[in-house]
């Protein structure tokens, strides 16, 4: 089996799991009221092409998060540092996979990717999630108020910056948090 082919393969099962990490909950639209998680349960099939309609209709500023959300399934796993070392470790483990194949079988990737509409549709699809990436990394870094903007140009590097950004990030626990309890008590 082709090694930049396979390693092109598991890489795009990374994107959908680190758009969860970047647009759950700061990503989520206040004024349309569409949800994103079908946009990303459906983004483990069809990558970008199934994120593309939720960025036309998201609108900005994502709604308050709650303090209950905060500890709940997915945004415990998906804000875990241990999560985002081990996306982060996966990416560069697989980017070096592929870039330590030899001369011979990128030119056997080319050849795939000239001749498959599949792999070239693939490639595609990795060059949109890279571009959109930088994009949402900033949405990430207004919405959590951090002053990390040097992590941008980071973000440009496919899978690598997105998830060192990640990793870098401030919890959401530091976030301004909406109450669940009524105030109406006193």
């Amino acid at each position: 089996m082709n090694e930049v082919l396979v390693a092109l393969w598991y890489i795009m099962g990374l994107w959908p799991l680190l758009y969860s990490m970047l647009l759950l909950p700061t990503g989520r639209s206040s004024r349309s009221k569409v949800p994103v998680w079908p946009f990303l349960v459906l983004s483990f099939f069809g990558g970008a092409y199934a994120l593309i309609p939720y960025f036309v209709l998201w609108r900005p500023p994502p709604p308050p998060i709650e303090e209950e959300e905060i500890s709940r399934w997915p945004l415990n796993f998906l804000e875990s540092r241990i999560t985002a070392a081990i996306t982060l470790g996966a990416g560069l483990g697989l980017i070096g996979y592929a870039a330590l194949a030899g001369g011979d079988t990128w030119k056997e990737f080319y050849q795939y990717f000239r001749e498959s509409k599949f792999i070239h549709a693939t490639c595609i699809d990795f060059t949109l999630l890279s571009t959109f990436a930088p994009f949402w990394v900033y949405n990430d870094i207004t919405a959590r108020r951090c002053k990390g903007s040097w992590l941008v140009p980071v973000a440009l590097v496919p899978v690598v910056g997105p998830a060192l950004y990640i990793l870098l990030r401030p919890s959401l626990s530091s976030l301004p948090t909406r109450s669940t309890s009524t105030d109406e008590e006193t």
